[in-house]
């Protein structure tokens, strides 16, 4: 089934309106073909994220009862977590290595656009496995998920693609995978009884040359919000930056932008559009690759 499921989702990448930029940018792809990677629902590592994540962060069995899906007994163990990397063209990468201070249009339009296209799959998803006899639920459409405290939330899709064996972190906290961080991520919970994928490395770390080696720190020179340094990426100097960049850019494509929901503090209301930044993951050794594959 995991073939099945792979075909299934490289579909809707290749033929979804979702996936697409607006003809005044080209019209061309978002995103480029998707990887997946499975994590079984009773891996231990799921606990552990409430002590490196988020203390409320749900595992799959707890987001699984709180969607209403049904409880049964040795739950965990039966559940399946699909995470699914959605990898940004060449185009928006080529594009995004040329700006300074504020990123490029078409990146900013793709970061948009691609909220969108992730509910898109997850639902997709969900329906492909009930037409197959079995359930599924996505912790980021769940009425359960929240971000219930500054920059926490009881479901994290980075954190669900380090169980599922997709990569690791890095000194920026972006997410680097076999095909690098310049990446959107979703995932969908089944009880389908898909083949695990195994992680390489419990190392949360192993895929970024600063925490391997030493060396790199290119991220670090490439913030114009000056968020990251050796201690790691300070997510209120980015948050406050990028409400530079959001001002800027919805100033520039309003008119282009998609309005954005999502669930805060118990309430799902309206948000500004979503715009991005991530001058971290343009033009660094980890933009489009796993840097330290080579030396492994």
């Amino acid at each position: 089934m995991k073939e099945l499921l792979y075909t299934f989702l490289e579909e809707i990448f290749a033929t979804s309106k979702l996936n697409r930029l607006p003809e005044s940018y080209g019209g061309g792809r978002i995103f480029s073909k998707p990887l997946i990677g499975i994590a079984n629902g009773d891996d231990p590592i799921f606990k552990k994220f409430k002590e490196v994540a988020a203390p409320r962060h749900m595992t799959p069995a707890e987001m699984w009862i709180a969607s209403d899906c049904p409880e049964v007994p040795n739950l965990a163990s039966q559940l399946r977590t699909i995470s699914v990397i959605c990898p940004f063209s060449n185009q928006i990468r080529e594009e995004s290595m040329k700006a300074e201070i504020f990123p490029a249009e078409i990146y900013s339009i793709g970061r948009n656009y691609a909220n969108a296209f992730k509910i898109d799959i997850m639902k997709q998803l969900i329906q492909f496995f009930q037409e197959k006899g079995f359930q599924a639920t996505a912790g980021m459409i769940s009425k359960a998920f929240d971000i219930y405290s500054g920059f926490l939330s009881t479901w994290s899709e980075r954190h669900i693609a380090f169980a599922a064996g997709l990569g690791t972190f890095s000194l920026h906290e972006g997410f680097i995978s076999e095909v690098g961080c310049n990446i959107r991520l979703c995932s969908v919970i089944t009880n389908a009884p898909l083949e695990v994928t195994p992680r390489k490395s419990d190392d949360p770390y192993a895929n970024c040359l600063y925490y391997t080696k030493g060396t790199c720190r290119e991220c670090e020179k490439k913030c114009p919000g000056e968020a990251i340094d050796e201690n790691g990426h300070d997510k209120l100097k980015c948050w406050t930056y990028g409400r530079k960049v959001e001002a800027e850019m919805i100033n520039r494509l309003g008119s282009i932008l998609k309005p954005h929901w999502r669930r805060s503090r118990g309430e799902y209301k309206q948000t500004k559009p979503p715009v991005g930044c991530a001058f971290c993951q343009y033009g660094v050794p980890c933009m489009d690759k796993n840097p330290t594959a080579t030396e492994k």
